[in-house]
């Protein structure tokens, strides 16, 4: 008795699956939940003043040996004309968080100090807080320099400057006690560790979230050297900061994070700008004395090179180093005041085949290493020989995640998803290059022209007003003439005519993207080296 029913108990259950089989294939497959595929984490890692020359990978002549980058470069794709937005640091920071070209933003030329307000404005998006509202957690780790605004003490106006050197080491009425009025937090970021400029410029503190770590009791000493050409200017610094400590500082955070993170269900985004091999240059034991050439830069490259190698390692351990994109760029050319000299005896060029370095509108400015990797995308041993600008960032994220931009979002950002994945058409048709006096330069194809030179520094590269009186438009054809020697205007004006235009209608557009035009900010005082814009 007790089998008959079990029986037509089973008899029933069979009769049941088999009928929600036979209608399975009747439901819309709209309606059948598929597994969610997790976005990729995203990591940008920014070096500071590193020549495109400093990488063995770029370099078969480099006197510096750079194993684990150039790893990454096997690993993924490497591209030979990766482009910063400007020649000096904060404005490309500001291009790679917002995707706009910085020469939109009230500061024209040179750099933000440590008390300057900030320069990403409330309400602009960045790539931080795209990537929050599609449910990233959010990270940055390592050297702002772009402006924060402070609280300050007795209600003292807040600082409205940013590059006035008379007023760069004003900070008595900053109250250190107390949060940041605005700043990383407000733009998108869950987590921020940071210093608030370049490791020579004052104040020397530690900020995580948005709030010092310890409250400066003291000043350092002007000018205190390290080596002949590695010091800085004297200003706070709190107890727990010592200039030595600040890049393994940086990368133990940044290990910290990815840790933390790694095998949740929630993808990460972290951006590490590092304030290395930027002046001061302090290589630290092991690495201190272990490069060829006996150079503490040389030494300091290979100490970001193994300290990246530790990044690589721990992805890899945490098993999500598939689904990471890992991008590595800097943020400029060499600098000059790292001991070029000494280099340049050894032998080591640190803007490889290219003129002009850190501040100059020729290649050396602004050309330099990029790197990205992502296994689960990009296939390795890939080169990409584009001509690409670290403001494509966000529209690269924009594109990973689906996201559509506003009118007044990432104007100046292309993706580059096409060129990492060999599918469909990077759309970049022309690239704005900017010094550090404020000259402008445009890119198109294998030709450059730089417009109004005489308004900023010399066509040797030299990062100085000069004197002499230089052409007023300088054309390169870079396929002919890479180092650019031979200014080929006079021959080619129907050229300089064209260049010269679309740079103008950039300008004059707001943006370089399509779309509505949009208002470039602001500025007090003359723009001098836009002026040719706008005369009739």
């Amino acid at each position: 008795m007790k089998n008959n029913k079990l029986f037509k108990v089973f008899s029933v259950s069979l009769s049941l699956l088999g009928l929600l089989v036979l209608f399975s294939g009747f439901i819309p497959k709209d309606t059948i939940e598929k597994p969610k595929i997790k976005q990729p984490n995203i990591i940008y890692i920014l070096a500071d003043d590193l020549g495109i020359g400093d990488l063995s990978i770029y370099n078969e002549n480099s006197k510096i040996q750079t194993p684990n980058l150039d790893q990454m470069a096997k690993e993924g794709m490497r591209f030979t004309d990766a482009h910063t937005s400007s020649a000096v640091c904060t404005p490309t920071r500001y291009g790679i968080l917002t995707g706009r070209y910085n020469w939109r933003t009230p500061l024209k030329e040179f750099v933000t100090w440590g008390n300057s307000p900030s320069l990403i404005q409330k309400g602009r998006l960045t790539v931080a807080q795209m990537l929050k509202d599609k449910g990233y957690k959010t990270a940055n780790i390592g050297k702002w320099h772009l402006g924060l605004n402070w609280t300050m003490k007795n209600n003292s106006p807040e600082f409205d400057h940013f590059s006035d050197k008379s007023n760069r080491l004003n900070f008595k009425e900053i109250d250190y006690s107390q949060p940041l009025k605005f700043g990383p937090l407000d733009m998108g970021f869950d987590y921020s560790f940071m210093i608030a400029a370049s490791l020579n410029m004052p104040p020397y503190v530690y900020l995580e979230n948005d709030k010092a770590t310890m409250l400066p009791t003291d000043k350092t000493e002007r000018n205190r050297k390290i080596h002949p050409f590695s010091s800085w200017i004297k200003g706070d610094i709190a107890d727990d900061f010592k200039h030595e400590d600040v890049l393994p500082n940086i990368v133990n955070k940044s290990i910290s994070f990815i840790k933390e993170n790694a095998n949740k269900d929630q993808p990460f985004f972290m951006y590490i700008p590092l304030p290395s091999p930027h002046n001061p240059v302090l290589p630290i034991a092991p690495w201190k004395g272990q490069s060829e050439i006996k150079s503490p830069y040389a030494d300091f490259v290979i100490m970001i090179d193994d300290l990246m190698g530790t990044i690589f390692e721990t992805l890899k351990a945490q098993g999500i180093d598939e689904n990471t994109m890992v991008m590595f760029a800097s943020d400029n050319g060499f600098a000059t005041t790292n001991d070029l000299k000494t280099l340049r005896q050894k032998k080591h060029s640190p803007s490889y085949v290219y003129s002009g370095y850190k501040g100059s509108y020729l290649e050396g400015g602004h050309r330099v290493p990029f790197l990205v990797k992502w296994p689960e995308k990009i296939k390795p041993n890939s080169i990409s020989d584009a001509t690409i600008c670290t403001t494509d960032f966000i529209a690269t994220c924009a594109d990973i995640i689906g996201y559509d931009f506003k009118d007044n979002e990432a104007e100046d950002s292309f993706s580059i998803m096409p060129l990492l994945t060999n599918e469909g058409t990077y759309l970049r048709d022309a690239t704005i290059h900017h010094d550090k006096y404020g000259v402008f330069a445009i890119r198109k194809g294998d030709w450059k022209l730089i417009v109004s030179p005489n308004s900023g520094i010399m066509a040797s590269g030299e990062t100085k007003k000069h004197k002499g009186v230089s052409a007023e438009e300088i054309l390169y054809n870079l396929k002919k003439d890479v180092k650019e020697k031979n200014n080929v205007a006079d021959q080619f004006p129907e050229k300089v005519k064209e260049l010269k235009e679309i740079l103008i209608q950039q300008i004059k557009d707001g943006r370089s993207t399509p779309g509505k035009v949009q208002e470039n900010d602001a500025i007090s005082g003359e723009w001098p080296q836009a002026n040719f814009a706008f005369k009739d």
